[in-house]
C-alpha cells in the first residue's frame, strides 16, 4: 500500500517519563517494553505504526499525569525486524 506523500513509516521510538511506571501500563500504552532506569525514570519503547499512534502515546502520557522528559527515533520498522 502506497503512503500518502509526507506520511511518515513506522519506526521504533523511547518515550521517558518521571517516576517508575508498574510495568502492567505496558499493555495500555500499545504493548511498549518498559525499563526502569536508575534515574527513576521510565523508558517506554518499541514500534509505533504511524504519527497517529505516536500522538495517542504522548495523550496517554497526560492522562496519567507523569512527566513527559523525552521522546526520541531509536531506528526504523526495518532494523526492528532484523533483531
Amino acid at each position: 500500500m502506497a503512503r500518502s506523500p509526507g506520511e511518515q513509516p513506522p519506526a521504533c521510538y523511547r518515550l521517558r517519563v518521571g517516576g517508575h511506571l508498574d510495568h502492567h501500563w505496558s499493555a495500555w500504552f500499545d504493548d511498549l517494553t518498559l525499563i526502569h532506569e536508575s534515574d527513576g525514570t521510565t523508558s517506554l519503547s518499541g514500534l509505533v505504526s504511524d504519527q497517529a499512534q505516536l500522538y495517542g502515546l504522548l495523550m496517554k502520557v497526560r492522562d496519567l499525569g507523569v512527566t513527559l522528559i523525552s521522546v526520541a527515533v531509536i531506528g526504523t520498522a526495518t532494523e526492528q525486524e532484523q533483531t
